[in-house]
């Protein structure tokens, strides 16, 4: 089990909740990380495996998210520990959302194993959420496809900076959600063609591309990607080394490792999920020049969404900023990276570090 204070460095967390309800039978972890840009927002994550250590380093990506993007906001994370498919999962969430009541310097929305509709059940309960649906005067988040949106604008920045064309690159997707799928989407409206793709129920590849509207179609029918006609299935997460240009990582965290870095066959890496990527791992992928487009900045979509609709934004409002941010904070870091021989990941974090210090001089460091 992690040591809750061995998680605490000169930002946070600011609080680590654990939240029980034997009633309902509700395990679930909240980490407030820093709130001095503001309140925090972080998903809601629902899985069975989910951990305290890996609550608390969402928990983090997201502060330096927030303060990349240059939002008024901290940030903070939660996990339920259950499956997302389970029975009774609307009174296990709302049972969460009355147990947060009381902890307003955190705001939820959509993760992984939760959508809009789990963040109405969250409102309903106490008045606070984002990423919620269109009748609620909410901007679903993944109905819209931002998280994807964004990718597309990060590897639209970041092509001169790896020497690779978008129009006509391949690319392999680990995690055909709906960050992956949107990812993809938009990836293919440059030029790009999909050539591997993964979810749950395995891997498949196909060289000349693979039919992403056909794709959708099976995720929309709660199939795999496997059930696709005509393509080659690939052995386990082989995706994360098919040969491809780009990768893109839009499932769970830590799926490139030094294990496997060495055979990631793509110029360019953007990481759709949160903290798909081990330190050891990125390390090697620059060594190696590959380009990797970090986490906190590349996926930003989804919570620059989440911060225009708090403040009653739309969702072309949403997008214009989505745009934007993104495509100045992907500029500015690989820019930063390329011309002091930094990692990108260094590179973002030495800029969002900078913003969340002199967030902290203001004395707005004062907990949730």
């Amino acid at each position: 089990m992690t040591d809750p204070f061995a998680l605490a460095d000169g930002l946070g967390p600011e609080k680590i909740v654990h939240l029980h309800d034997a009633a309902v039978g509700l395990r679930a972890i909240v980490v407030i990380d820093n709130t001095a840009a503001g309140p925090s927002i972080g998903g809601v994550r629902m899985a069975d495996d989910a951990s305290l250590g890996e609550c608390a380093r969402l928990a983090r990506a997201m502060t330096f998210k927030n303060a990349a993007a240059g939002l008024p906001h901290g940030g903070g994370k939660s996990v339920i520990l259950g499956n997302p498919a389970m029975a009774g999962k609307e009174r296990l969430v709302r049972a969460f959302a009355r147990a947060i009541a009381e902890l307003g310097g955190y705001i939820p929305g959509p993760d992984m194993g939760t959508d809009e509709t789990a963040m109405a059940w969250v409102h309903d309960e106490i008045g606070r959420a984002v990423g919620l649906p269109r009748v609620l005067g909410g901007i679903p988040l993944d109905q819209i496809g931002i998280t994807g949106f964004g990718l597309g604008v990060a590897a639209d920045a970041a092509q001169a900076f790896c020497g690779l064309r978008l129009d006509g690159a391949s690319v392999a997707i680990q995690g055909f959600g709906s960050v992956g799928m949107n990812a993809a989407t938009a990836l293919a409206g440059m030029g790009a063609r999909l050539v591997a793709v993964s979810d749950s129920g395995g891997s498949i590849t196909h060289p000349k591309g693979l039919p992403i509207d056909d794709l959708i179609a099976l995720k929309r029918a709660s199939r795999s990607v496997t059930a696709l006609a005509g393509a080659t299935a690939l052995a386990g997460e082989a995706t994360i080394t098919a040969q491809c240009d780009i990768l893109v990582p839009a499932a769970r965290p830590d799926v490139i490792t030094q294990a496997n870095a060495r055979d990631v066959k793509a110029r360019l890496v953007l990481e759709g999920a949160n903290i798909p990527t081990s330190a050891a791992a990125e390390r090697i992928l620059h060594d190696r020049d590959v380009l990797v487009v970090p986490d906190f900045i590349a996926n930003a979509g989804g919570v620059i969404c989440a911060s225009v609709e708090y403040r009653g934004g739309t969702e072309s409002d949403a997008r214009a900023a989505v745009t934007e941010k993104i495509r100045a904070n992907t500029v500015e870091v690989l820019a930063r990276a390329r011309d002091t021989g930094a990692m990108p990941r260094e590179a973002a974090q030495a800029m969002a570090l900078a913003r969340i210090h002199e967030a902290m001089s203001y004395g707005r460091f004062t907990g949730a």
